[in-house]
């Protein structure tokens, strides 16, 4: 694994995977908030909105990091072949995956320049990645598979 040259996945699947990760999330943050909403009650404004806001912050940021601590992939990940592994080819400690996470968090509040990284960067990886010391990975190409 270290040394080796990996391929990044390309920016069509890996925004595909992102569309299909935003509905797996959608659903999960409405389930999440069924339970919030029944012990705060309405949540449409004052402190109460910013703790709604701070609890979805959480469960998608512990979705995206258990399963990237676990195995590197989501479900939308596993669909589109794309793993997420430490820098070196290893996996991806619990720690680290919340800081990539909380990276990407920042990235995408400042206009998405996080995200716009991967089209200057020599790898086609994302800031948050070459920060947080890990990398996307085409599985694909891991299998032996053609890139397509």
């Amino acid at each position: 694994m270290a040394g080796e040259a990996v391929r990044a996945p390309g920016l069509a699947r890996r925004a595909a995977c992102a569309v299909y990760e935003t509905l797996i999330l959608a659903a999960l943050v409405l389930i999440a908030t069924f339970p919030f909403l029944a012990l705060a009650g309405d949540s449409t404004g004052g402190l109460r909105r910013h703790l709604l806001q701070a609890w979805v912050v959480f469960v998608v940021g512990a979705y995206l990091a258990g399963f990237w601590s676990r195995g590197g992939q989501t479900i939308a990940m596993k669909t589109w072949r794309i793993r997420l592994e430490s820098a070196d080819g290893g996996p991806v400690p619990l720690g680290r995956a919340v800081r990539r996470y909380l990276l990407a968090l920042v990235g995408a509040a400042l206009l998405g320049i996080g995200f716009f990284w991967a089209l200057v960067d020599r790898d086609g990886q994302f800031m948050h990645d070459r920060l947080a010391g890990t990398r996307l990975a085409d599985t694909r190409t891991a299998a032996g598979s053609p890139p397509a």
